[in-house]
């Protein structure tokens, strides 16, 4: 028989242990019901009460265990559901390792993927790190637990990372564990066939036995995270392709319509060009295919052609000047262009780029466009551009070896009228109506001297511009003759000097006739003006067409003499009056040419200056200080010549420049 007190302790006991059962109680509690049973006096009934209490243990024990199984079976399902319905990798690593700390219960988790390039391991996805640094570890295949799982291929586990000695310690990882707190670790490697390509781990900040479940649930979970990787992997490079082959496809379809764009630009210039179009017409056919502004130039950088897009900002084409400060980049891209046979860049400013191609004809440069662009040109529109260089350099050859042929009959024509042997004047008449110049009306005669180039840019010029359609001229070893009807003087003489200063700045100088009454006289006047051009080179006129008239004496009396001979003539005659001039800053010399131009009267001298007679009393008393008494009619003559010559050199070079060269 029982006695009361052991049966109420059986009784509480067991209701004890059901209570414990019933609500899931922790193990501690379980411990705890069993020091309080081996602390009761002995009984008979002692030793089943410790037997029950431990039977309950295991029975808890069991309950747990399959608890956990079942947590993992179904960490295992949400994983595979996760694997089957998500495609961002980053995202499923992160929630396979945040599954697996939670399940474990551990306090950190990361996943690491091998990297070929490093030949390293890098952390892919953490979980419960209180460090950056422990989500950023790399780890060699040859330290920590890392070595153990790659040589194994097998789960690895310490209970005490730090002090393990089982593997070679990385001193960078060893600072990371040891300030992330970390103890005990457990690895499981990520399996694709027999490669590892990664590996998954769960730690914690004290030394822990992970047990054969806990590794078991891991070690699938690192199987779905490899299937996870490879498969997201081959979903990239799927898409990567996908990509590739959209991208090629947006490529070809764009060189598919950049080809049927450059057909079209092609067919349309050369339809131009079929039909005769103009250089204008073709430079704004090129202008609205390029979408700029695009400008033609002659071989002396001239502009003989333009085309503005609608809506294209044109100010640096506004602003173009053949001998601007843009010069020297343009030269230098002439040549790059001319030696390479493709535009090139010449210069870019405020956002707009300058493309330059040369003109080439045979093996001479006729010339360049310009094509002025805020957007940058493809390829293709490069070659169109190009194209349409091509097919402007064919009108300006065509136009040349027109020109050349042109060119021929009136050098014929000016060679026949101006030849000393002329032959049938009638004949000559009739060929010179025909380029429109009439010889039995009043003619006049222009001889202008340049630099070989420059006299040779000059006639193209004019003969590519129809600058002069009356007129009949050519150019012969650097001067070129013009023939023209004298009440077109004033135009030729004008467009003359123009062209001149183009090309040659003020070096030119020239001489126009009287009028010709018979083509007759035209030899003996064309032998007159050459031989007063050098006379005016020597006296060092420069920039000017002086008439012949002004010449007649001085090609007589000067024609042999070289300029350092006339400079010392006029030092001897006026230089003392000139230097005067040039320290006092007066006109003495002026008022002396006016008194012998007005026949030695100092009234008239006086009403031509506009001053009073006295004064100029005053200024020849000057004057005859300085050059001596010419009351000699020799003396006159030689100080008038004298004046005349420097006010000659005068007009073209500035006050005194002669008489400046002449003392000096």
């Amino acid at each position: 028989m029982e006695s009361a007190p052991d049966t109420e302790h059986s009784q509480g006991n067991v209701g004890e242990l059901v209570d414990l059962l019933h609500r899931g109680a922790a193990a501690e509690d379980f411990a705890a019901e069993l020091a309080r049973i081996e602390q009761l006096p002995p009984s008979v009934h002692k030793a089943a009460l410790v037997e029950r209490t431990r039977m309950a243990m295991a029975v808890h024990n069991r309950l747990e265990s399959l608890q956990q199984r079942e947590s993992g079976m179904l960490a295992v399902v949400e994983s595979a559901r996760d694997l089957s319905g998500r495609l961002d990798l980053h995202e499923l690593l992160q929630a396979i390792v945040s599954r697996a700390r939670r399940l474990l219960g551990s306090h950190v988790a990361w996943l690491s993927a091998y990297d070929a390039a490093l030949d390293a391991f890098h952390v892919r996805a953490a979980d419960g790190a209180l460090l950056p640094r422990t989500g950023e570890m790399v780890a060699a295949p040859e330290h920590g637990i890392v070595s153990m799982v790659v040589t194994t291929r097998l789960p690895f586990t310490t209970p005490d990372y730090l002090h393990d000695t089982r593997f070679a310690h990385d001193a960078r990882l060893d600072a990371t564990f040891q300030a992330e707190g970390i103890a005990a670790v457990v690895g499981v490697p990520l399996l694709w066939g027999d490669e590892v390509i990664g590996l998954l781990f769960v730690a914690d900040r004290y030394q822990r036995t992970y047990t054969a479940l806990s590794i078991s649930i891991l070690s699938t979970l690192a199987t779905h995270a490899a299937v996870a990787m490879k498969n997201a992997m081959a979903f990239e490079q799927a898409q990567a392709a996908v990509r590739n082959a959209e991208r090629a496809r947006h490529e070809l379809e764009l060189h598919v319509r950049q080809v049927q764009s450059a057909a079209e630009a092609h067919e349309r210039l050369t339809t131009l060009l079929a039909r005769g179009a103009t250089l204008a017409e073709l430079a704004q056919a090129g202008a609205e295919l390029m979408q700029g502004d695009l400008l033609v130039l002659d071989e002396a950088w001239q502009l003989i052609a333009r085309g503005t897009a609608a809506g294209q900002a044109a100010a640096e084409g506004d602003a173009y000047a053949p001998h601007g400060p843009r010069s020297l980049g343009l030269g230098e891209a002439l040549g790059r262009s001319r030696q390479t046979g493709r535009s090139v860049i010449a210069y870019e400013a405020d956002g707009v780029a300058c493309r330059l191609n040369a003109v080439i004809g045979g093996s001479a440069v006729l010339g360049a466009v310009l094509l002025y662009r805020a957007a940058p040109l493809d390829e293709m529109s490069v070659r169109t551009f190009e194209r349409s260089t091509g097919i402007v350099g064919i009108v300006l050859l065509s136009h040349e070896r027109m020109e050349a042929a042109k060119s021929h009959d009136l050098s014929e024509l000016l060679r026949a009228l101006v030849s000393p042997r002329q032959m049938d004047l009638a004949l000559l008449s009739e060929r010179a109506v025909r380029f429109g110049l009439d010889l039995a009306r009043p003619s006049s005669l222009v001889l202008l001297a340049l630099a070989p180039h420059a006299a040779g840019y000059t006639v193209r010029r004019l003969r590519s511009g129809n600058l002069l359609p009356d007129a009949v001229f050519d150019e012969n070893d650097g001067v070129v003759s013009l023939l023209c009807a004298t009440t077109r003087l004033d135009e030729a003489r004008r467009v003359l000097v123009e062209l001149a200063r183009a090309g040659a700045g003020t070096a030119f100088c020239g001489v126009v006739s009287r009028p010709i009454a018979s083509p007759a006289e035209i030899p003996a006047l064309h032998a007159a003006l050459r031989r007063a051009l050098p006379v005016l080179q020597r006296i060092g006129v420069q920039g000017q067409i002086v008439a012949q008239n002004e010449m007649a004496l001085y090609s007589t009396l000067f024609e042999t003499h070289d300029q350092a001979s006339l400079g010392a003539f006029l030092d001897a005659t006026i230089g003392a009056l000139l230097a005067h001039d040039r320290r006092r800053g007066s006109d003495l010399a002026g008022t002396l040419l006016c008194y012998f131009d007005q026949n030695q009267n100092a009234k008239l001298v006086a009403q031509r200056l506009d001053i009073h007679v006295n004064t100029v009393r005053q200024r020849l008393g000057s004057i005859e200080a300085l050059v001596g008494h010419w009351g000699n009619s020799t003396r006159a003559l030689e100080l008038h010549i004298a004046l005349r010559l420097w006010h000659l050199g005068d007009a073209g070079r500035g006050r005194g420049a002669l008489g400046a060269a002449a003392t000096e």
